[in-house]
């Protein structure tokens, strides 16, 4: 149940400079409805509210509080308060949700088999050159990449490149960094570490896919 209110000004007071917008502004929100405040765009941050609202317009809208009586009840909570609520939610919520993404970004999102191990004594760090050897296939065994295979006099060439620096996918990337020198491995990169929703059309890779590569570091520069 509203409690009415009083006027706290006279008309005169009004149209003189002793009461400030800001002075009015802050009656109406401590003492009208959310409804009145709503419909008269005064539920905002106090100093916002004073700065851009009219003078003229917040003396309308003291006046017709009184001629309304839509004044605040006991148990309403105010418009200010009820969005510092909901933007204190929103923030919230947004954290977790950033906080649930780096989560699941660190978790790897590729598997490693060794099939030979090397004779290298380190891995390689991000932004070491490094070759590879690799035979690239989709889930039912297709191939749809490899440079492996010699191409008529010509011997196979390894794929050169600075690992860690994005210029692969990172299944390949996160995957090489734990071999050494002369290892052959099986990587099982999921999709996100991939080529996601997109896939890539002119590689024969359709969206979505996991990837398996069958991979050889030959050597680190």
């Amino acid at each position: 149940m509203s409690v009415e209110i009083a006027p706290k000004w006279t008309g005169e007071e009004l149209s003189g400079e002793s009461v400030s917008k800001k002075d009015l502004v802050s009656f109406l929100q401590e003492s009208a409805s959310n409804e009145f405040l709503l419909t008269h765009k005064l539920n905002g941050k106090l100093a916002n509210v004073a700065k851009t609202a009219k003078r003229p317009a917040l003396i309308a809208a003291y006046h017709a509080l009184f001629e309304t009586k839509q004044f605040r009840s006991g148990d309403e909570v105010s418009a200010v308060d009820i969005k510092a609520k909901k933007l204190e939610e929103s923030q919230a919520d947004s954290q977790a949700s950033q906080s649930e993404a780096k989560q699941q970004d660190l978790e790897p999102k590729y598997t490693k088999k060794v099939t030979k191990k090397g004779s290298g004594g380190r891995c390689p760090s991000k932004g070491d050159r490094v070759s590879v050897f690799y035979t690239g296939m989709l889930e039912d065994g297709k191939v749809f990449d490899s440079n492996t295979t010699a191409k008529g006099r010509k011997a196979p060439t390894p794929l050169k490149f600075k690992v860690g620096t994005g210029q692969v996918i990172r299944g390949w990337d996160e995957g090489l960094m734990t071999m050494v020198q002369g290892e052959k491995a099986r990587l099982t990169i999921q999709s996100e570490w991939a080529y996601g929703q997109r896939g890539n059309e002119a590689g024969g890779i359709p969206p979505n896919a996991t990837l398996i590569f069958d991979v050889e570091l030959v050597s680190i520069d």
